[in-house]
């Protein structure tokens, strides 16, 4: 499958010189949508209990990720969001920090969880995540991104975990 032909380039977005990556055209195409999952979920097919995903695109992918390992999903949100008690992990961003929360009883003492955003970047987003998925007693057994920027050396930040990553650029 070609799935880079099914990426559209928005140059200047959300601020001039980015070109930013929108996968809505692989969404739009469920040939390509269903085996973006099947290829981003194939590695870990029953290792994980859980499946994580980032707010808010990475819910998109990891849903059915889930659903093809036979595994749960939780959402991984920015702080504030979710109804029930939760627990939060800070990162920094270019100007200032975020938090990514989830509810405090996602997770179970020695759950396998699969971490599944759309874009790995800077890893920042994705290194808080994997701090909170082990605060919660849990094991990250792998990471899924549909889109890897090479350039953003993202991927240091994830050192000693199992990344599947579907493009590159």
């Amino acid at each position: 499958m070609d799935f880079d032909a099914l990426i559209r380039d928005i140059p200047d977005f959300p601020s001039e010189g980015i070109v930013f990556k929108d996968i809505t055209p692989l969404l739009d195409d469920p040939e390509g949508f269903g085996a973006a999952i099947d290829a981003l979920a194939a590695p870990y097919e029953g290792q994980v209990d859980r499946v994580v995903g980032i707010e808010a695109r990475g819910f998109i992918l990891a849903a059915p990720i889930a659903l093809r390992l036979g595994a749960g999903f939780v959402p991984m949100r920015k702080a504030g969001k979710l109804p029930a008690a939760t627990i939060g992990q800070s990162y920094d961003l270019e100007y200032g920090t975020a938090t990514i929360e989830m509810h405090a009883d996602a997770l179970a003492d020695g759950d396998r969880v699969l971490v599944v955003d759309d874009v790995l970047a800077t890893g920042g987003t994705a290194e808080a995540a994997v701090e909170l998925v082990g605060r919660a007693g849990a094991t990250v057994a792998g990471l899924s991104f549909l889109i890897e920027l090479d350039f953003l050396e993202g991927r240091t930040k994830l050192a000693g975990h199992d990344i599947t990553t579907l493009l590159h650029y």
